[in-house]
């Protein structure tokens, strides 16, 4: 295998891409000048070298001085509330709505039907970590919001299960999104009126 199809293999991989896209991504590149493909290169770097998982909600963020997100941070946020979320773009999307002022944590995943090893595809063992940990500081409710499409709802059903010892002992609320996101849709796509609606109406 030539370098040219070994990087095609490379952009297959990403989330999306097939075999023609990831064709075109390497044409695209070889018809830039030289500079444009060092840039790629070096900032790719830099982004791996200098943006860091936040060690309590997960999330990536630019680290510099510490391992805790601004978020995790903010003594401002309701610590009554944490939302769970499959990915960064997600929780992105949700604090652009302005609209939800609690705690999160990233899933890094979802859970596909007939998953046999559900506890591989996402952070398990860190989000009760971090619910027991919550706890303590007076959680009251966790929302969890996930795209409304088979594997969300999935996911969904399985997070219930596993924190139902936990929320039914210390008497947490179990909310997710409500009217607002039709079925099949991603959060990631989702507008901020979208979200905003489907959080006022979480059941």
């Amino acid at each position: 295998m030539d370098n040219t199809q070994r990087l095609i293999e490379l952009f297959k991989e990403f989330p999306g891409i097939g075999p023609r896209q990831a064709k075109r991504f390497v044409y695209f590149l070889l018809n830039r000048n030289p500079a444009y493909a060092n840039d790629l290169a070096g900032l790719i770097k830099e982004v791996r070298s200098t943006v860091h998982s936040c060690d309590t909600c997960f999330r990536f963020f630019p680290n510099t001085t510490t391992g805790t997100c601004p978020t995790c941070r903010d003594k401002n946020r309701d610590e009554k509330l944490l939302m769970i979320v499959s990915h960064d773009v997600d929780f992105e999307n949700i604090e652009k709505t302005h609209f939800y002022n609690g705690y999160y944590f990233i899933l890094g995943g979802t859970v596909p039907i007939l998953e046999k090893t559900p506890e591989k595809r996402i952070r398990q063992k860190e989000l009760l970590e971090n619910i027991d940990k919550k706890i303590k500081e007076g959680l009251k409710e966790i929302i969890i919001a996930l795209s409304y499409n088979p594997e969300g709802e999935n996911t969904l059903s399985y997070l219930e299960e596993i924190l139902r010892p936990l929320t039914e002992k210390n008497n947490i609320k179990i909310s997710t999104l409500g009217r607002g996101l039709s079925t099949g849709t991603e959060l990631e796509y989702s507008d901020s009126d979208t979200i905003k609606n489907a959080l006022k109406n979480r059941q």
